[in-house]
């Protein structure tokens, strides 16, 4: 079942010139004489958007994924097109409107406010509405914490592939989810699912300093499986991605047991519904991958 849900999102990404069907491609080793120059013109194209300011259309999760889709396509992170941007995502650390910013009593409590935490970028001014706010997974926010806890956890691993981590604003950041994540203990309560995934994933994205949080963040997700290899009050997709970035062999695990429901979604032509479809497309196959192959 495995390999046949492979070969369909293959024949969907087979000629399709993005850059999800770049990744795709690669991913099946069926990378086209034509590839070089379509990553080079998609390179220039989304640098071309980079405005002065850094910014992408002025908003804030377009800006922090244009530098995911540029290291994506292989654009230096010292180039000018990565640079902007992410000097002006920097100059959104511990400004108001953070997730942390601001404290009351129920929040100081949990820990949860300036008085504990530090270095999560602002989305938005406070007084600005965010949700709901759709990912580029296709995951919506609904809740406005969880949506600007999110979008700044988007952000952080945006950094972090830039070789920044060392930097004090960013381990700060770092510390915090730590910190935070010592309240995920169960997986509907307080924090909701996909908030947890969200930690998790820039977590993952630090590498080995935090690597036993991971673990045990992966043993969370793990043990909330359903029979059917899905999850209660999470999104596939955002999960499945956290889990490639773990990358651990409980995570492996995880992720194979998850296939059966994630072929049982994949339609006709090979993606899995209309939301985000490539985005989600890539993602259930670099997870479909993952599963067929033997642990490490």
């Amino acid at each position: 079942m495995t390999a046949a849900a492979i070969e369909r999102v293959g024949v969907f990404f087979e000629t399709v010139p993005t850059r999800q069907g770049l990744l795709a491609r690669q991913a099946l080793g069926r990378i086209r004489d034509t590839d070089p120059a379509l990553a080079e013109r998609l390179r220039d194209g989304m640098a071309s958007e980079v405005r002065p300011d850094g910014t992408v259309a002025g908003g804030t999760v377009p800006t922090i994924w244009r530098v995911h889709e540029l290291l994506d396509l292989g654009v230096r992170e010292d180039a000018s097109a990565v640079a902007r941007p992410l000097a002006w995502l920097l100059g959104l650390q511990d400004r108001p409107g953070s997730f942390h910013d601001g404290c009351d009593r129920a929040r100081h409590a949990r820990r949860l406010c300036r008085h504990f935490l530090a270095g999560f970028f602002a989305p938005a001014p406070p007084a600005q509405r965010l949700a709901p706010v759709t990912l580029p997974t296709g995951k919506v926010f609904r809740v406005e914490p969880a949506a600007r806890f999110a979008i700044s956890c988007l952000a952080l691993r945006a950094v972090l592939r830039t070789g920044r981590g060392g930097e004090p604003p960013v381990q700060r950041h770092l510390q915090s989810l730590a910190r935070i994540s010592e309240q995920w203990t169960e997986w509907n309560a307080y924090f909701a699912p996909d908030t947890i995934v969200a930690g998790l994933h820039a977590l993952a994205a630090a590498g080995s300093e935090y690597q036993d949080v991971v673990r045990r963040l992966v043993g969370l997700v793990m043990s909330n499986q359903g029979v059917e290899g899905g999850w209660t009050h999470a999104d596939l997709f955002q999960v499945l991605d956290a889990l490639l970035a773990a990358g651990t062999l409980e995570a492996q695990v995880t992720v194979r047991r998850a296939a059966t429901t994630l072929s049982a979604s994949q339609r006709a032509d090979g993606t899995f519904g209309t939301t985000a479809q490539q985005e989600r497309a890539l993602i259930g196959l670099r997870a479909l991958l993952w599963a067929s192959r033997s642990p490490a």
